[in-house]
């Protein structure tokens, strides 16, 4: 298995190998892998990617790791930590509203509000106004 020999298995981290698995493989293919490197590791892949990785680096291959294995989840979340806290980030909103709104938005609402106990919709009413809120509760609806 590459990435195991290529990680958890060897003394140092060989990055390029997993940067080449994950930005080359696709996602039915590396969900079997995902499935047949917890069974060898005996961990998840993210464990292994927090241990053997930092910063950037951790961070962009989580997210890969996250999207493959539940995208809805993995937008759903996207949205929420566009508007917790003070502010919106608006850019991200809408990406990821419009991005997403003809493939999985339905599949994303439904993993917002398992995640959040709150709707998508109820969560972009209350954090955005005007011109704005109203074209993205028409994408949400």
């Amino acid at each position: 298995m590459e990435l195991f020999n290529a990680g958890i298995n060897r003394f140092g981290t060989d990055e390029s190998k997993f940067n080449s698995i994950l930005c080359s493989r696709s996602y039915r293919h590396l969900k079997l892998v995902f499935a047949e490197y917890k069974l060898v590791a005996m961990e998840d892949i993210e464990k292994s990617i927090r241990t053997e990785m930092s910063g950037e680096l951790e961070l962009g291959f989580l997210s890969i790791v996250k999207k493959i294995k539940n995208t809805p989840t993995y937008f759903a979340e996207e949205l929420y930590k566009s508007m917790k806290g003070l502010g919106t980030d608006d850019d991200q909103l809408i990406r990821v509203v419009v991005w997403r709104s003809e493939i999985d938005l339905v599949e994303i609402k439904g993993a917002f509000e398992s995640l959040y106990g709150k709707s998508l919709h109820s969560f972009i009413k209350e954090d955005t106004s005007g011109d704005f809120r109203s074209m993205l509760l028409a994408l949400v609806k």
